[in-house]
């Protein structure tokens, strides 16, 4: 084992007050709709989930941060007990298909489908509850983006089943959608009651905000995950051992993944603080979601037993370090995420000076998509 050291985090911590009652509710919610077997239900209400949650959105309306909780178990429900424990992760079209048939519960909740399946219909009372809180374009967008992760969580059994590695390029593109961080985007609008105008959430800028967030999370994940991955008798997949696969040793292979994180950490700190400069109020707030969403996910990566996990311990660091072991201003070299470095302001640009492909106009971005 080899322990991992304090990452670099600037993002200060924060949680919701409510914490408890909606880790208390999580648990209920979970046994109420039966998630998963009863096995990998006692697991999950144990890895404090609706901490999670609270870390995420640290403000906002309760019901929102509840409903992000009950997803996330919802979707360790979906993700531990089918694509990874079960026979059907090791069957990519079977896997597909039922996938689908979620989806399509998410897509239209009043339909009377697969009415016996606990997942669908927790699934249904999610998207229920989405329709409460959001807009109908937020919850056309978090199917969407669940349509995402399910595409990819396909792929990653098509590997599964073959026991092979992808190349780095190619897992850094799915990545952003496998570990499910683009269904978590549109809550972080719905938490405090705004939409972020149409212009702006189709800027390249924003964009690419969101997909070094995904990066940072998921890299994050993966470091953190290694050792419980290794312990187990399953197949995994994670930046570590795709590292391996192209030849690196596992303390190098760890060296190299914290190095991308940081880099991709430092760039995403400059725009987001850029585009909080030159956005709408809207933009403001959703770039602060962004960054507790980052912060979150650190705080409960290094705390659940669901990582730490006490009986073999990991080595998860305790704390967090200021500075960054990479912080050049090149992009990695990795061909899928290479145009994020396109849209970064310049070092020394004044704050509040627009971007060169944006022009002035009230309310907000406009420019190139």
């Amino acid at each position: 084992m080899i322990a991992v050291p304090p990452l670099f985090s600037p993002i200060p911590p924060a949680i919701h007050p409510r914490y408890a009652a909606i880790e208390a509710h999580t648990t209920a919610w979970a046994e109420a709709h039966r998630i998963g077997s009863a096995e990998l239900r006692q697991r999950l209400v144990r890895h404090e989930i609706g901490a999670f949650a609270s870390r995420v959105i640290p403000l906002g309306c309760e019901e929102v941060v509840q409903t992000l909780a009950d997803f996330v178990l919802w979707l360790f429900g979906l993700d531990d007990g089918v694509c990874e424990e079960s026979s059907l992760g090791q069957r990519p079209g079977d896997l597909s298909g039922a996938l689908h048939r979620l989806l399509r519960v998410a897509q239209a909740p009043e339909a009377p489908l697969w009415l016996d399946d606990p997942l669908a219909n927790g699934l249904r009372d999610l998207r229920r509850r989405i329709d409460r809180w959001g807009t109908a374009s937020q919850a056309a967008r978090w199917v969407g983006c669940l349509r995402e992760y399910a595409f990819s969580v396909v792929w990653e059994a098509s590997h599964r089943s073959a026991n092979t590695v992808p190349d780095l390029e190619d897992y850094t593109l799915m990545r952003l959608y496998d570990g499910a961080t683009t269904v978590v985007f549109p809550l972080l609008e719905m938490a405090h009651g705004y939409e972020l105008p149409q212009q702006e959430r189709d800027h390249r800028a924003v964009r690419a905000a969101e997909e070094m967030a995904s990066f940072v999370i998921t890299w994050d994940n993966d470091i953190f995950s290694d050792h419980k991955e290794r312990a187990g008798e399953g197949y995994y997949l994670n930046v570590l051992r795709v590292l391996e696969a192209e030849g690196l040793s596992h303390d190098k292979a760890m060296t190299a993944a914290i190095a991308q994180r940081d880099r991709v950490l430092c760039a995403f700190v400059r725009l987001v603080d850029h585009l909080a400069e030159v956005g709408s109020p809207q933009l403001r707030q959703y770039v602060g979601g962004l960054k507790s969403f980052v912060r979150g996910s650190q705080d409960w990566g290094i705390s659940s037993i669901r990582y730490t996990t006490p009986d073999d311990p990991a080595g998860l660091p305790m704390v967090f370090s200021d500075t960054p072991t990479d912080d050049r201003p090149e992009p990695l070299g990795i061909d899928a995420i290479a145009w994020w470095w396109d849209v970064l302001p310049p070092a020394a640009l004044p704050a509040g000076t627009l971007l060169p492909t944006q022009q002035p106009r009230r309310g907000g971005l406009i420019g190139a998509r």
